[in-house]
């Protein structure tokens, strides 16, 4: 069984904490990561500037930002499929954390 590999081949800051991506194979997604930048590793992308250092790693040809913080390229591209579990999980670290 063969799995597609998605890479990010352009990205476009368009909005506050909002990317528009390109990939691979042609897809365009907008996404508006708020909801999602919770906890360690996501949350100090609520600063502006970090979220906005965003690049695209060579090797692996995903989003990646100067803290670490990282999506894998095929969450990325299916984002629809992963949205709500996302936002689900961040609210549950919120509620931790608070």
């Amino acid at each position: 069984m063969k799995h597609p590999i998605y890479r990010v081949t352009k990205l476009e800051v368009v909005a506050p904490y909002t990317l528009t991506i390109e990939f691979n194979d042609g897809l365009l997604r907008t996404i508006n990561f708020q909801p999602v930048l919770v906890g360690e590793v996501f949350g100090p992308l609520r600063e502006p500037s970090v979220f906005n250092a965003v690049k695209i790693d060579p090797e692996v040809q995903t989003l990646v930002w100067p803290n670490g913080a990282d999506f894998d390229p095929a969450m990325l591209h299916d984002w629809p499929v992963y949205e709500a579990a996302l936002h689900e999980r961040a609210r549950s670290w919120e509620a931790v954390r608070n």
